[in-house]
C-alpha cells in the first residue's frame, strides 16, 4: 500500500516477546535493509533486543485477555492507517491476530511464520490468523500436514 507521497510503507513486524521475537530477529538479513516498524510488548527483554529499532509497544499479556485484544485492535487500526505498511509479518503470538484481520480488510499483504517448536499441531495464533494470511511459512515438513497451503522454508533458529 502506498503512502500519500507514493512511497511504499514500512514492513510491520508484529511479535510477542521470547521465541516469537527470536524468529523475526533471525530474518535480519531480509529486513535490515528495509524501512520497518516493530510492534512488541514494552518488556525489558524486547527493549534490549530491539535497541535502536523503531518500536511501538503493544498491550500484553494477550493470551485469553479480551481487554488487551481490544486495545491491540485499536492500536492495529491506528498504526495500519497511519503507517500504511507494505507488508505485515509475524510469528505470533496473540498480538498478531488483530493486525492480520485488519490488514486483510485493508488489503495489506501478510506473512505468518509458524514457530519451529510446534511440529505436531498448529498454534492457536496460526489457526486464527490463517484466513487472513497472504503467505504462510513453516519450518518443518510435518507442519505441512496441518498447513497444506504453506511454504516450507526450513528452520530459522
Amino acid at each position: 500500500m502506498a503512502r500519500d507521497d507514493g512511497r511504499a510503507g514500512p514492513v510491520l513486524l508484529v511479535s510477542s516477546q521470547g521465541g516469537h521475537l527470536a524468529h523475526l530477529l533471525a530474518l535480519r538479513p531480509w529486513w535490515e535493509g528495509r524501512e520497518r516498524l516493530w510492534v512488541c510488548p514494552g518488556t525489558p527483554d524486547v527493549a534490549d533486543r530491539l535497541d535502536g529499532e523503531r518500536v511501538t509497544s503493544s498491550h500484553h499479556p494477550t493470551t485469553r485477555n479480551v481487554p488487551n485484544l481490544l486495545r491491540n485492535t485499536v492500536l492495529a487500526l491506528r498504526l495500519l492507517r497511519r503507517e500504511r505498511p507494505a507488508l505485515v509479518v509475524s510469528a505470533g503470538a496473540g498480538v498478531a491476530v488483530p493486525f492480520f484481520v485488519l490488514a486483510w480488510l485493508l488489503r495489506i499483504p501478510t506473512v505468518f511464520i509458524e514457530v519451529y517448536d510446534r511440529v505436531d499441531s498448529p498454534t492457536m495464533t496460526g489457526r486464527l490468523c490463517g484466513p487472513f494470511t497472504t503467505r504462510r511459512l513453516v519450518q518443518w515438513p510435518s507442519q505441512l500436514e496441518f498447513y497444506p497451503d504453506a511454504h516450507l522454508v526450513g528452520p530459522l533458529l
